[in-house]
């Protein structure tokens, strides 16, 4: 174990090293953040007992003996301390925690009460971001998140960790970069190996991410996939659905294009008037060959110029011929018409000769495209 963190650690460094500038001028803080002990988070919470009107000897016991508790996470010991001064916080994590309950679309009122304690506001924005991060439920956790700073909370690397893992989630790359720069930095004293080994995974495997390609569409898909898991259909669900695409439809006017440049010079030469026949040359009125001297036609009821995987788009197949870009668009808007049977047989044919992790992303939005979700804010 201590060699697999000794090899994170020193990828870290190298990609930390690389990632500091992060394209945008700007000097990174070495600046040390600390944790708040277990005395001075109880001292807080029983002052803010105090102004709630909830510092009666029976709580105050009940707070007692949760920071006591030192083998549990000062983290989850602040929410069942919030829990025994405020209903409100009580409701708002249970509800948080609920995997059946709907994911929430607007951020609770509380957060933004200022008449409230910064500390007390900012500490239960993290459980609560916390908690809906273990459902996916990365857009409120994360603009949670952003209404405070990591020097409010009990736990500065849990804050940077969980807001980290929201970027990233969401690539949203810079952002990501900088917050776990901040974190292996600034919070490199206080934050446990299991942080630190994430946070550097993630930062490299942000390194490994380019724009446009069949990586980019991926991810994207995957963020497209989890938010119907959690219901967020809507309005951006399918710009999101759009963007994928428009970006596919890139994808196959390339192949196209290569497609009919490697046609044209197949011997290599660079000359393409000395290469074979177009497909069309000397072709029936019904796209059949004229069978040559001693040469057979093709079987009667057959068109051997037809490609199956052109007449879905085959993107990432061996065909050399060029894809029929009107028929993948027909494709995507029959979906939700085409019998099961069909839906296979023009999933086979659309991913033929794709890696495996492209193809089941491809089935997978494929298959999310009559979600009823889609039709859900």
């Amino acid at each position: 174990m201590k060699r697999i963190l000794t090899t994170v650690a020193a990828l870290a460094f190298l990609a930390l090293s690389n990632s500091v500038a992060l394209g945008q001028n700007q000097q990174p803080n070495f600046g040390a953040l600390e944790a708040i002990t277990a005395d001075a988070a109880k001292a807080k919470l029983a002052g803010w007992l105090k102004e709630v009107g909830k510092s009666d000897p029976a709580t105050l016991q009940k707070l007692d003996a949760i920071w006591k508790q030192s083998s549990r996470s000062a983290l989850d010991r602040m929410a069942e301390s919030l829990a025994l001064g405020d209903a409100v916080a009580a409701k708002l994590m249970q509800e948080a925690r609920d995997p059946a309950a709907p994911a929430p679309i607007v951020l609770p009122a509380v957060f933004k009460n200022e008449k409230t304690s910064a500390f007390y506001r900012a500490n239960l924005g993290l459980i609560y971001a916390r908690s809906l991060i273990n459902r996916r439920v990365y857009e409120e956790a994360l603009s949670t998140l952003k209404l405070f700073k990591a020097e409010q909370v009990v736990d500065p690397a849990s804050f940077l960790f969980h807001q980290a893992v929201c970027e990233h989630a969401m690539l949203q790359k810079s952002d990501a970069n900088k917050t776990i720069a901040r974190l292996l930095e600034e919070a490199a004293a206080i934050s446990p190996d299991r942080y630190k080994t994430v946070a550097t995974l993630m930062l490299l495997d942000m390194h490994t991410w380019k724009g446009k390609d069949l990586g980019d569409i991926a991810r994207k898909m995957d963020n497209i996939e989890r938010r119907l898991d959690i219901a967020r259909g809507g309005p951006e669900t399918q710009r999101q659905q759009r963007e994928v695409l428009n970006r596919l439809d890139e994808i196959i006017k390339k192949l196209e294009n290569q497609n009919k440049k490697k046609k044209k010079d197949d011997d290599g030469d660079g000359d393409p008037k000395d290469g074979p026949p177009m497909p069309g040359d000397g072709e029936c009125p019904d796209g059949g060959s004229k069978p040559g001297p001693g040469k057979p036609g093709p079987p009667k009821g057959t068109n051997p110029s037809k490609n199956p995987a052109q007449d879905v788009g085959d993107p990432g197949g061996n065909t050399t011929g060029a894809v029929d870009q009107a028929k993948f668009k027909k494709l995507v808007a029959d979906w939700g018409r085409l019998p099961p049977r069909e839906k296979q047989a023009a999933l086979q044919q659309l991913t033929r000769g794709m890696a495996p992790r492209y193809r089941e992303a491809i089935e997978n939005y494929f298959r999310n495209l009559t979600d009823p979700a889609l039709n859900r804010r």
